[in-house]
């Protein structure tokens, strides 16, 4: 073959370049290596290698992909629990409810990690997305429309219609709840 395909050290060092970029979950991290080995065969296929021959070349370094995960876990550069903790934050903040949050922790790979389940935090989570949307006490969007909406992203209709019926004042100071940690939102 032209070129050996990534070996455990090469796929490490892909690996951690990739995660000075990006967050990510283990399934995601094997994801992109994986996807980087495939890269490699079809380069190696377009270059007239053996197709078969580099099958089993594929096949060798996505088995490695395992190991280099396990190493990153013990390194404390991958862990999927911080992952899920910042990433459910971050998305509450944006005004995302405690099942979108879930959806999209599932889609990353982390299960069994759903956000806590505090109906003040909901409140709060609705009247950012209120906020984002400008409706309710933001704006001027039908009332029938910005309940679909909210519905669709996983509000409840109580919740929603107790953030519609919130003052402007009262609906900052749930936002600003979401900002326990100290840094201001914006707005």
């Amino acid at each position: 073959m032209a070129l050996k395909p990534p070996d455990a050290a090469k796929l490490q060092e892909a690996a951690m370049t990739h995660l000075t970029r990006y967050a990510a979950t283990e399934l995601s991290l094997a994801r992109v290596l994986a996807r980087k080995i495939d890269r490699w065969g079809r380069i190696q296929e377009e270059a007239g290698e053996d197709a078969g021959e580099v099958a089993r070349a594929c096949r060798g370094a996505k088995g490695a992909i395992a190991g280099v995960i396990a190493r990153l876990k013990e390194l404390g550069v991958l862990n999927d629990g911080a992952f899920a903790a910042s990433r459910a934050k971050r998305l509450r903040r944006e005004g995302k409810s405690a099942r979108a949050v879930s959806a999209h922790l599932a889609a990353k790979g982390v299960r069994g990690t759903a956000p806590e389940d505090d109906p003040a935090r909901e409140l709060a989570a609705a009247c950012a997305y209120l906020r984002r949307k400008r409706a309710g006490p933001f704006g001027t969007t039908p009332e029938l429309k910005i309940l679909a909406a909210m519905a669709r992203g996983g509000f409840s209709q109580a919740t929603a219609r107790r953030a519609l019926k919130l003052s402007r004042e009262e609906a900052e100071d749930l936002i600003k709840t979401l900002w326990e940690d100290g840094l201001s939102p914006a707005g």
